[in-house]
């Protein structure tokens, strides 16, 4: 993402101009949007136009226009994002006040004007600007038949592709069928790998699978790399790395994430973080359940408590259509920040995103420990007993 201007004023009302690079970049931008914002883009419009003739006859037209935002529409494999409002400065083409979709567009700049920019947003926009940010782990993970071709992006984890062939069983006396069968499934994997993984930013490609498929698999992958004298792939030899999951599904993936010898590897991938800021959790409420909250009132009791170490909170809590309740997580976010604790924001489309939400998208782990809120709840009741 590429920020051309900024202009926000003293009471946080104002106006940003940015162009998206890359896919990723529609997946920030349907973050930072809100119902009630202004949206200036360039779009395609359909027109009626009628001749001196009377005859008429329909044309598309690129114009500019500025939408009042009604409904926002994103595609996360397409990565498309699409916006649906009221137009609010007439034009030779749109009335005012008429209803239009912009779909935006790479490398088209547009312009969204807020009422309020809150900090939350605000970090969304530096994170999305930041080069540094960017698609730096790559998995495979697979199973016989199946692999899942996966990009971990810091802000989202997308599925490339999906490679599915049927592989005959082995039959006494002849495997014929089945090792063909499997030759083609890894051929189909290895363009993909091809196909989908830029290695000029991948650091590392995670093959994982249970058995010994992975092990088969990268074995058959560099002795064709040889064969074909695919230099990508033989230059890049180091990058690879191999790991047990469960399965060859894309949920296999958070376990994959967990394994100490890939966190060791990926300790400077904001997913990874993301996994293992979860996983201390999790120890945390089984070992010290008052150090580790979760749910909203007991989080923010935490923080007035001033005891939050490591804030974590799913982007999609501030997708809130409500602006009280949105402006309650941003309240939360900044104060745990100004008492100096971590903040982790936690990406909806990663498998650690999936696995906060059911903690109803906001949890804790604390510097020391404090009674629970039910507990404090119930003290307060038999207290007006």
């Amino acid at each position: 993402m590429k920020l051309v201007h900024k202009d926000i004023e003293k009471d946080n009302a104002g106006q940003v101009t940015l162009i998206p690079e890359e896919a990723e970049d529609m997946w920030h931008t349907y973050n930072l949007l809100q119902v009630g914002d202004s949206l200036r883009a360039s779009t395609i419009r359909k027109v009626q136009t009628e001749s001196a003739t009377g005859s008429v006859g329909s044309s598309r037209v690129r114009t500019t226009l500025t939408l009042c935002v009604e409904t926002i529409d994103f595609d996360s494999q397409a990565c498309q994002l699409r916006v649906k409002g009221t137009n609010l400065q007439e034009n030779q083409y749109v009335k005012m006040g008429a209803y239009h979709t912009i779909e935006l567009e790479l490398n088209r700049k547009f312009t969204l004007a807020k009422k309020v920019w809150d900090s939350v947003v605000l970090d969304r926009i530096e994170q999305a600007c930041d080069p540094a940010q960017k698609a730096d782990v790559a998995a495979v993970v697979m199973q016989e038949g199946l692999a899942n071709l996966v990009l971990v992006t810091p802000a989202m984890t997308l599925l490339r592709a999906k490679v599915e062939v049927t592989i005959p069983r082995k039959r006494k006396g002849s495997c014929t069928q089945h090792d063909k069968a499997l030759e083609r499934f890894y051929e189909a994997v290895m363009q993909g790998i091809l196909r989908h993984f830029s290695f000029d930013v991948v650091k590392c490609v995670l093959v994982a699978s249970p058995g010994f498929v992975k092990d088969q698999f990268i074995s058959y992958l560099f002795k064709e790399a040889v064969r074909q004298d695919c230099k990508l792939l033989l230059e890049n030899r180091s990058k690879f790395m191999v790991v047990h999951s469960s399965s060859g599904h894309k949920y296999s993936l958070k376990e994959v994430l967990c394994d100490p010898a890939v966190t060791a590897r990926l300790s400077d991938t904001k997913a990874a973080g993301e996994v293992k800021a979860l996983e201390d959790f999790y120890k945390m409420l089984q070992q010290e359940p008052d150090r580790a909250f979760y749910g909203l009132a007991h989080v923010e009791r935490a923080s007035e408590a001033l005891a939050i170490d490591i804030l974590m909170i799913s982007d999609q809590l501030f997708r809130h259509q409500d602006i009280a309740t949105r402006s309650r997580y941003v309240r939360l976010v900044d104060s745990v920040k100004e008492n100096g604790g971590d903040v982790r924001i936690f990406s909806s489309l990663h498998v650690s995103g999936d696995q906060l939400n059911q903690l109803s998208g906001v949890a804790a782990i604390l510097r020391f420990p404090i009674a629970d809120v039910s507990d404090a709840e119930e003290d307060s009741s038999s207290d007006e007993d």
